[in-house]
């Protein structure tokens, strides 16, 4: 498996947000925390409410605009998120004591809790992902960059940070282009000429750069089979903050860029920079056709055909299958077909399941996408102002909740099941972060709208995945696990004069399955889970059936897997399922 990230901007017109409003509301929300039993879920309600609504203030351009801004400011809310991460943690604390056991129920427990992890999401929010997104952007920039050139490292720090994220479906390599227009840049200019011909690479390894039709196109890799989850990003990062070209380009103030990025799990050539993605077209020898470049999770199986039955000249040391990618569809271009109509005709030739993302150089505020087969996965998130691509929706999430999948496998066309397989789509800079930016075709051309239906809501936020200072995040869910069992049991598991005691209420438990249970309407009850709590339901399911042992009720535990659907029945109505 293989990553992909991608984000497409558009100018923000919002006004930056006022830092003493922003200030003002984080000290409400820190009243309302004060860990006191009286009226707390609704105080924890409003303080939700409140820090949601900063949190959203500081998103987008227009957020860190502020932040980076006015330091003074930024220092002021870092330290209200630290008060109110505090305060949080005192009324979990608060939560856990006999106190909260005696005097709530478990309804109310869970209503405060619920309200409580959406002021704890906010928080996090704020302080791990807006603040850190500031601090991020002020370091990648040089002393010369601008308002817009901001914009740009801020879309640059989103694609990091999501590849950080992705890592986890292959690390062995990784790559960012920063595809740039209104740079400013002059090829005939001497010294940045100079700055290009240093720069000349036929592998567009990482540093290679493009200035093409007045499109710069700035690239990064990293590549090392041994290494630790994070190595890669923190290379790239780096190598971008001392990039001189691209701090140039950076100061224009009408600079406005697309980012591609891949993190890598090599499957066809060899772990290094020239096969780390991007892709660029560039032949050997020969870089007269338009200039394209691309990204790719999966295979293409009939890669090596392509590259015979095209004649395509591919340096030697480039041998990976994502190559013939950009390549063919430069060749399409060159043919005369449109950008769009040149992406559909090159994926459509392409045998095997996979996923792409190309950007073109005839058409530099677009991106095109394509899904095709099972196993890949393509999720384009609608931000403010923004398109963030990634393969997983955890690499959208940092910066909104909303997205669209792509469908790779459903056809389009019943009557061309094969043909008409796979989806396509076109993102536009000028409606990014909207669903009118997006076009959408099937891989045979048919045209499948997208509409306000298509989008979806993610259920995790950046605090659910974040692997904090572990190093891995088993390590992370063992040492999480005594917090997280605590938190299951608080108000079901009572201890008071009499003993501890089992409080199971109707949102638990419900009515009807206790009804169901106690006139022997269930006679099965299936324990399903997955991971550590496959583990946990295997210890539940040997527990229930000794419990259970002289009725006739059977207990099984099932891992939770495709292959649990064996034990379907057209008939289910006699089986509790945990």
């Amino acid at each position: 498996m293989c990553g992909i990230i991608a984000v497409v901007r558009r100018r923000s017109e919002r006004a930056a947000p006022a830092p003493d409003a922003l200030l003002a509301s984080l000290d409400a929300a820190v009243s309302d925390m004060e860990p006191v039993l009286a009226d707390l879920s609704a105080r924890l309600d409003t303080a939700a409410s409140v820090l949601a609504e900063v949190d959203r203030d500081l998103r987008g351009v227009p957020g860190l605009t502020t932040m980076v801004g006015d330091l003074a400011a930024t220092s002021a809310i870092a330290r209200r998120v630290d008060t109110l991460a505090e305060l949080a943690d005192r009324v979990e604390a608060l939560l856990d004591s006999s106190h909260a056991a005696a005097a709530l129920s478990t309804a109310q427990l869970e209503t405060t809790n619920a309200s409580l992890i959406r002021c704890k999401d906010a928080i996090w929010a704020i302080g791990r992902d807006r603040l850190r997104a500031a601090t991020e952007v002020a370091g990648l920039a040089g002393a010369e960059v601008g308002t817009a050139g901001l914009a740009v490292l801020f879309s640059v720090h989103q694609a990091l940070s999501a590849l950080d994220r992705l890592e986890v479906r292959g690390r062995d390599s990784a790559g960012l282009e920063i595809q740039l227009t209104g740079h400013g840049l002059d090829g005939a200019d001497p010294s940045i000429r100079m700055l290009l011909d240093r720069r000349e690479d036929p592998s567009f390894a990482s540093g290679a750069v493009r200035l093409v039709d007045g499109v710069l196109v700035v690239v990064h890799k990293a590549a090392a089979e041994i290494g630790e989850l994070g190595d890669n990003t923190a290379a790239l990062r780096d190598a971008l903050r001392h990039d001189e070209l691209l701090q140039l380009a950076l100061a224009a103030p009408e600079v406005e860029g697309v980012i591609l990025g891949h993190t890598r799990w090599a499957s066809i050539g060899i772990i290094s920079e020239p096969n780390a993605h991007p892709q660029c077209s560039d032949e050997l020898g020969d870089r007269s056709g338009p200039l394209v470049t691309g990204v790719l999770n999966g295979d293409v199986d009939n890669y090596a055909d392509l590259t015979a039955a095209e004649s395509l000249r591919i340096a030697a040391e480039i041998t990976t299958d994502a190559k013939v990618i950009p390549t063919l569809m430069s060749r399409r271009l060159a043919e005369g077909a449109a950008p769009g109509d040149a992406f559909r005709e090159t994926v459509a030739s392409l045998e095997g399941s996979v996923a792409i993302a190309a950007a073109s150089a005839a058409r530099p505020d677009h991106l095109f996408l394509a899904l095709r087969g099972s196993g890949q996965a393509i999720y384009v998130g609608l931000a403010e102002d923004a398109y963030i691509v990634a393969s997983e929706p955890y690499g959208v999430v940092e910066e909104t909740a909303a997205y669209v999948r792509m469908d790779g496998e459903t056809p389009a066309d019943p009557d061309n099941p094969t043909g008409s397989r796979g989806q396509i789509i076109e993102l536009r800079a000028g409606a990014a972060g909207t669903v009118d930016g997006m076009v959408r075709w099937s891989y045979d051309g048919t045209e499948l709208p997208v509409d306000p239906d298509d989008v979806q809501t993610a259920q995790v936020t950046t605090r659910d995945i974040d692997r904090g200072e572990f190093p891995h995040f088993l390590l992370k869910e063992v040492t999480a696990s005594p917090g997280s069992f605590r938190k299951t049991l608080r108000g079901k598991l009572v201890e008071d004069a009499d003993g501890i005691r089992v409080v199971l209420g109707p949102e638990s438990l419900p009515d009807d399955v206790r009804a169901a249970l106690r006139d022997g309407h269930v006679d099965r009850i299936l324990v399903i889970g997955q991971g550590t709590a496959a583990i946990a339901g295997q210890s539940l399911a040997h527990h229930l059936a000794d419990f259970l042992a002289e009725s006739d009720v059977r207990v099984d535990a099932v891992l939770a897997t495709e292959l649990s659907g064996f034990q379907l029945r057209g008939d289910m109505s006699d089986t509790l399922v945990i």
